[in-house]
């Protein structure tokens, strides 16, 4: 089978074709034959050597795949030959809360990923996918999804009624874009694109705001809020947003942290989460638990995924070259066909 791996050292130029032996599945695992993945920011990261500088190589990246499967081990009964599964992030978050096991489980690092023809994974590692979507769009739930469900609405309450801000038009954005509309929730959205933020509008989002034009988007926000601020904060952009973020929601509101876009570190003052009683939540991803509920509200509501493009798994590089490029609105995906 061909796979593409990062081979001897970091970076894209380390991304290569390779040929490996298709695996076989033991006790307890399943043979999935991939037909879409979709790219995460953290996919970057880790190609760069950035998220983990001493990830072990050669290592298959990408953690959000969708495959049909071809065989199963001995005593496998959750899934069966056939069925259409995506991977889960976590391989071993299936409920609850996290573990450090959990987090040494999740695929594309440390744990060879789904950027291959074959792959084998545990029966508790996949999940059936809603049957009105495509490979390519179901390939995009595992990590975008998710994290955007846990952050509104396993992890934040999110009611009728209440605001949300977002930040960007990436894959959780618009993902959250949607939970939020499904729940009767208004959306201001800012981004760097007039265009793109039409297109959000289209999609339902309330508000849109320039933060080119309007540095002091918070501000505006305010505005938009008649004083009280934001219920709920969706904060991809990390440190270099955070501060704004404070100001823009409101007394008692809610802000997931996901994101490190613009930074790790910096300078920030936390008075305004101890004066406003604010919830900081941080967010990775989520469990299995809720990939399950999340799917249940998708197939009921008829959600389709917001995809931009799509490349053949072999192009890897190209892809995410144009992920880095942030022109895209959606998720950046990859076909095995």
């Amino acid at each position: 089978m061909k796979v593409v791996e990062i081979q001897n050292n970091f970076g894209l130029d380390a991304l290569m074709v390779c040929d490996r032996q298709i695996p076989t599945p033991s006790i307890g695992q399943v043979l999935i034959k991939l037909r879409a993945a979709s790219l995460n920011y953290r996919d970057l990261l880790v190609v760069q050597g950035r998220y983990n500088p001493k990830q072990k190589l050669p290592l298959i990246p990408l953690s959000d795949g969708v495959g049909e499967i071809v065989a199963v081990g001995e005593g496998v009964t959750r899934v069966k030959v056939g069925e259409r599964v995506a991977s889960i992030f976590f391989q071993k978050w299936l409920a609850g809360k996290p573990s450090k096991e959990v987090f040494r489980s999740t695929l594309g690092s440390p744990v060879d990923g789904v950027l291959a023809e074959y792959i084998v994974l545990d029966e508790n590692g996949v999940i059936s996918v809603p049957q009105h979507l495509s490979d390519i769009e179901a390939a995009t739930l595992p990590c975008a999804a998710v994290t955007a469900w846990n952050a509104l609405i396993t992890g934040g309450n999110l009611k009728a009624g209440d605001t949300v801000l977002l930040q960007g038009t990436g894959g959780v954005s618009l993902f959250a874009l949607q939970f939020a509309k499904m729940s009767g929730a208004r959306v201001i959205i800012i981004s760097s694109s007039d265009e793109k933020l039409q297109k959000a509008l289209d999609l339902g989002a309330t508000d849109g705001i320039n933060y080119k034009v309007n540095p002091n988007w918070e501000e505006q926000v305010y505005q938009l809020t008649n004083g009280e601020g934001v219920d709920y904060v969706v904060e991809v952009g990390g440190a270099g947003t955070l501060p704004k973020s404070f100001r823009a929601v409101s007394v008692g509101g809610h802000i997931s942290l996901i994101g490190v876009l613009t930074g790790t570190t910096s300078e920030v003052n936390h008075l305004p989460v101890v004066h406003k009683a604010v919830t900081v939540q941080g967010v990775y991803v989520g469990s299995r638990e809720m990939f399950e509920q999340m799917n249940r509200a998708i197939e009921l509501h008829g959600i389709k995924p917001i995809v931009d493009r799509t490349f053949h798994f072999t192009e890897a590089r190209e892809a995410l070259e144009y992920l880095a490029s942030g022109a895209h609105f959606g998720k950046v995906c990859l076909s095995f066909d």
